[in-house]
């Protein structure tokens, strides 16, 4: 039997205990200051069916998906951003939502573009938005 040859793959990375750590520090700050002002936090699903992201991406994107056929045969696709899928999200609950909605989410995020320095094709996104409202106060709140 060949032995395997541990490596990663190019765009991908792992994080040793020091800076994973720093990094759960950072995320549990950022979420602290997130809850403080209102938002809840939201999870999405890494994989979406891929027509949600082919619809709302860029030409651009829709090239760098990693997009593939499940063992069920539907046609999926790793999320490139959080932004989609909260959009998905919010038209799948919009009777269990309260508008304006503050959410906040943190979460990894793919992208099949060529891997460069300081470039990964899976990184950790961080956003926070105010869903159902045109009041310029919230864009005050976020600037706060």
């Amino acid at each position: 039997m060949a032995l395997v040859t541990p490596r990663t793959l190019s765009g991908f990375r792992d994080r040793l205990p020091k800076e994973a750590l720093a990094k759960t520090i950072l995320l549990n700050k950022l979420s602290a200051v997130f809850m403080s002002f209102g938002f809840v936090p939201i999870e999405t699903p890494h994989l979406e069916y891929a027509d949600v992201l082919v619809k709302q991406g860029s030409d651009e994107i829709q090239k760098e998906l990693y997009r593939f056929k499940d063992h069920g045969g539907r046609d999926v696709a790793l999320r490139f951003d959080l932004t989609v899928p909260l959009a998905r999200f919010v038209s799948q609950y919009k009777n269990e939502v309260d508008l304006p909605f503050k959410r906040f989410a943190i979460g990894n995020v793919f992208r099949g573009e060529r891997a460069q320095r300081g470039r990964y094709r899976e990184f950790t996104q961080c956003d926070f938005d105010f869903i159902g409202s045109d009041s310029i106060s919230c864009d005050a709140e976020i600037l706060q």
